[in-house]
């Protein structure tokens, strides 16, 4: 039996069936997207370098307030105002967004009028009024309404210290935004996740922690890593009831040498410091609660750079071997 002629790949042949001209891969180049580039990169070099070159800048007064005993301490409280504040608007963010979505309409106008109240009103007018509630209670007592039997009291002054009252405002506000963040996410879960463990026997509490909050944490993380960069920075109003933050030890620093300009640079430096490493575990959690999601394992700003953010397309060789066909595939075992 005389051999039979090896079949050629349609997309490799001619008009009539004779071989066709190799085909090979381009790659496109956009020079819109490189002078771009190129000019972006100008620009930011020369912005750097007239600021490297400035003399009102004072680099010196920077090194030297950079690494303070005085910039340290501004730097703890700031830190301890931002994870106290977001944990405990946290858990009364999750209570309140509970309570909004409880079919019980007491519950449900407690939480709205929260919501309404706290971020309704601005967040620096919220730090002044904490810090100066001793103007409108002069005690804080707690007791029995409408008798005489009382169980605490103290002076509001000594009871609310600037740093308290800072802690107490940051977190309220923060409670109004993160049950909303919050209830988003529990709406974003199927109810059918609800239905079938109520099937199950569970109950509505455990549900919500088991079954409902797990899930919504996909949806939840992203804004909520938002808020805590937010709330980061935010703690910088807290300096107009001197809580002796970060920023009111800056502004006390510059009262005194009249240096404003390298001042906040310091103060600039160590708040973009802090972000940046707020941003890694923010990162992480995403990852990790958005695993078996299409989009979720997206790459970083560092692996865009470094790495691309895109697959390179494969490329094929002219003179690689056609890819079988399923034609072909039946006609080579045929033979």
């Amino acid at each position: 039996m005389p051999p039979t002629a090896p079949a050629v790949s349609p997309s490799r042949t001619g008009p009539e069936g004779s071989p066709g001209p190799e085909l090979t891969v381009v790659t496109l180049t956009h020079w819109g997207r490189w002078l771009a580039a190129a000019l972006s990169l100008t620009a930011l070099a020369a912005l750097v370098g007239s600021l490297a070159r400035n003399d009102n800048l004072r680099w010196d007064i920077v090194g030297e307030y950079l690494f303070t005993d005085l910039v340290f301490d501004g730097l703890l409280t700031t830190v301890w105002l931002t994870v106290g504040a977001m944990a405990l608007g946290l858990v009364l963010g999750v209570l309140l967004a509970v309570m909004r979505l409880s079919p019980n309409p007491v519950l449900f106008g407690l939480s709205g009028l929260f919501v309404w109240l706290f971020r309704g009103t601005p967040l620096l007018v919220q730090i002044i009024f904490w810090g100066y509630a001793g103007a409108l209670y002069s005690q804080l007592t707690i007791g029995l309404p409408f008798t005489d039997v009382v169980f605490f009291q103290a002076d509001t002054n000594a009871l609310l210290t600037p740093v308290v009252a800072a802690l107490l405002a940051l977190a309220l506000h923060e409670a109004a935004y993160a049950s909303e963040i919050v209830r988003a996410g529990i709406q974003s879960v199927d109810t059918g996740q609800t239905e079938a463990a109520h099937s199950l026997g569970m109950r509505p509490a455990l549900t919500m922690r088991r079954i409902v909050l797990p899930q919504a944490m996909r949806v939840i993380i992203p804004p909520m890593g938002n808020e805590t960069i937010n709330m980061l920075k935010m703690t910088a109003l807290v300096s107009v009831i001197s809580a002796h933050d970060l920023m009111s030890n800056i502004q006390a620093v510059y009262a005194q040498n009249y240096q404003v300009i390298p001042m906040l640079v310091v103060a600039s430096l160590w708040y973009l410091a802090l972000v940046t490493l707020l941003s890694v575990p923010q990162s992480w959690l995403e990852r990790r609660y958005g695993r078996g999601v299409a989009g979720s394992a997206a790459p970083s700003v560092l692996q865009r750079v470094f790495r691309g953010a895109r697959p390179r397309p494969s490329v094929h060789r002219a003179d690689a071997p056609p890819t079988p066909t399923p034609d072909d595939a039946t006609e080579e075992s045929a033979r």
